[in-house]
């Protein structure tokens, strides 16, 4: 056989009688003229042989079944890349990530920071959920600019909303394209007008903030927080406390009264301003517990709103600055005196008529008080001249010793971050070193070195470091010993002395039993002391039979106006301040005036000249 069939062959029709055969072709019979030609039948095409039709069949399978097999693998791949990542998940999760103990619900639920309250319970700072402003240039998605509105436009409308904003700062911001935050603290219904404004480079993100309720008040034992971080003050000192987990919701008790704190910053601001002074400086402070009840640094600052100008007003002028603090450090140095058994007879009397010549320096009062005088009235009157000739009988190492005994050669003792470092002459000290440190020059330490060394003198000898903390009772620090409790008692009489007969007396009030001395320090200078510039401070006690509380009060730099009678010393303004506050503060301390008390003066009254029993 060939590999094609043959072609079927065609067969004649065959005729009856002429006629053809209606089943020759298995069709209908047709007529067909003799004489016409016969037609040839369609060619039939070839057909292939079994075996050669097998063989795509076959190919085509195998390729259909290469491909499904590949679509399982893929499959079965992706898959196991699942799978992978699953398991790196699962192992990141127990690895990496805290532990579910550490992530429970009860800690979702604690607030992101503890609370500081005052004393007696006042929130001063908490946690406080609030929207951002941030700025976002790629929120379109789009090659365009940023801001349908443009940057000045959409700057008028953020200022109409949050008019301390800096329209001209503001309009370049947005103008810059630079993404980040554009203010910090948004309330909502200012959240709310801000998406009035319809740009979607304006995103509102929520998130959780340290709010100050009380605004400035005590900003300079508060602190701020910036990005959860404490800075200065208490929040930087008990950053690790506050964000503790295990303790968040146990809210931080300070010393302080909010009470006492605001009144103390009233009147140190009423004082300022009184004699527009450059500056304040203010604590009170528990004679025996050493519990600071307020601190006042002024200018103050508002921790919720830390821009550049309330940057600039975070320095703590009662812990941190220096002064030279002048009078204030002549009972100080009586009471190293009658210590130490220089004084053993308070009535004798030394030359006060003309200056002492040491070398090229001259030590000189203010005015002529008298040809001489006793320990009381150079106190009263304020006489360098006395002052600096006990010094000279008590020596350098002594007068040196004492003051390194109230912690004046060391930074204050405190729990806040800031505290500055005494200027402290080192070494062996001179005759005139000690002499002029007598009377408040050559050593400059703080307002709280200050409160410490007469909290110490008053309270029967006992110096104790300051705290903000709230001391429950029985917790005040055992201390040391400075002075005896003789020379405390005897020390009461002469503050008491001064503020009802001597320099302080503005500083006194009905009742409360004050007794402070007054401190005029010319400020150090290019070339020497300045003469017009003054440091004016007034360090008080009350009330002076048992006294609980030290009061300090500081101008920096007072002017001579008609409120302080054109004077630029203490005794005409800072002293005042002391008058006027406790008064206030007194009730809330427990203390009540009491005009049927008063410290016994009967030994010291014949002593003064023109002095009466």
């Amino acid at each position: 056989m060939t590999a094609l069939a043959a072609a079927p062959r065609f067969v004649a029709p065959r005729f009856a009688s002429g006629e053809p055969s209606a089943h020759a072709t298995g069709t209908t019979a047709r007529q067909f003229p003799l004489n016409a030609p016969i037609p040839l039948p369609l060619p039939v095409p070839a057909l292939r042989s079994a075996g050669e039709t097998r063989i795509p069949l076959i190919d085509r399978r195998r390729n259909l079944l290469l491909t499904a097999k590949a679509r399982i693998l893929c499959l079965g791949l992706a898959f196991l890349a699942l799978a992978v990542v699953a398991v790196l998940r699962l192992a990141w999760l127990g690895v990496v990530q805290p532990a579910s103990t550490e992530q429970s619900m009860a800690e979702a639920l604690l607030p992101p920071r503890a609370e500081l309250t005052d004393r007696n319970g006042v929130v001063l700072a908490r946690a406080f959920p609030a929207y951002a402003l941030w700025y976002n240039p790629q929120a379109l998605e789009d090659s365009g600019p940023p801001l349908v509105k443009g940057a000045r436009q959409v700057a008028r409308e953020l200022v109409a909303i949050f008019p301390d904003m800096d329209e001209a700062e503001l309009t370049r911001t947005l103008a810059s394209g630079k993404r980040g935050y554009l203010r910090r603290r948004v309330l909502p219904e200012d959240a709310n007008r801000v998406l009035e404004i319809g740009e979607l480079a304006l995103e509102l993100p929520q998130e959780n903030d340290r709010h100050y309720p009380q605004g400035t008040l005590a900003a300079h034992v508060l602190g701020y927080v910036k990005d959860g971080e404490g800075h200065v003050g208490m929040e930087d000192a008990l950053q690790a406390r506050l964000a503790d987990p295990a303790h968040r919701n146990e809210p931080v008790a300070l010393s302080i009264d909010a009470r006492v704190q605001g009144a103390l910053e009233d009147e140190l601001s009423r004082g300022m301003r009184l004699v527009d002074a450059v500056g304040g400086a203010g604590i009170v402070l528990d004679v025996d517990t050493g519990e600071v009840m307020a601190m006042a640094s002024l200018p103050a600052f508002d921790p919720n709103h830390m821009d550049a100008a309330a940057q600039a007003l975070v320095f703590n002028k009662v812990t941190n600055q220096v002064y030279e603090l002048g009078s204030t450090f002549k009972p100080l140095t009586v009471a190293a005196a009658i210590d130490a058994g220089v004084i053993t007879d308070i009535s004798r009397r030394w030359q006060a008529a003309r200056p002492l010549q040491m070398g090229r320096f001259r030590i000189r009062d203010s005015h002529f008080i008298g040809a001489s005088l006793n320990a009381p009235e150079a106190l009263m009157h304020s006489s360098n001249i006395v002052t600096a000739q006990i010094a000279d009988e008590l020596g350098p190492a002594r007068m040196k010793d004492a003051m390194a005994r109230l912690g004046f050669n060391a930074r204050p003792y405190i729990e806040l971050p800031a505290r500055g470092f005494p200027i402290w002459p080192s070494g062996e000290w001179p005759r005139l070193r000690a002499m002029t440190v007598a009377y408040g020059h050559g050593v400059a330490v703080t307002p709280l070195h200050l409160a410490a060394a007469y909290a110490t003198m008053v309270n029967g000898g006992i110096w104790r470091p300051a705290t903000l903390r709230k001391l429950a009772p029985g917790q005040a620090p055992q201390g040391r010993r400075v002075f005896k409790e003789a020379t405390s008692a005897r020390m009461n009489q002469l503050l008491r002395l001064i503020s009802t007969r001597g320099t302080g007396r503005k500083g006194d009030a009905p009742g409360f039993r004050i007794g402070g001395k007054t401190g005029s320090a010319e400020k150090p200078g290019a070339g020497g002391y300045r003469r017009t510039t003054l440091v004016a401070t007034f360090a008080a006690a009350f009330p002076m039979d048992n006294p609980r509380y030290v009061v300090i009060a500081m101008l920096d730099e007072p002017k001579g106006t008609a409120a302080s009678s054109f004077q630029r010393t203490a005794a005409w303004n800072a002293a005042p301040i002391v008058g006027r506050l406790v008064p206030r503060i007194g009730p809330m301390l427990g203390v009540m005036p009491d005009d049927n008390r008063e410290v016994d003066l009967s030994d010291l009254n014949p002593l003064i000249h023109g002095g009466k029993e």
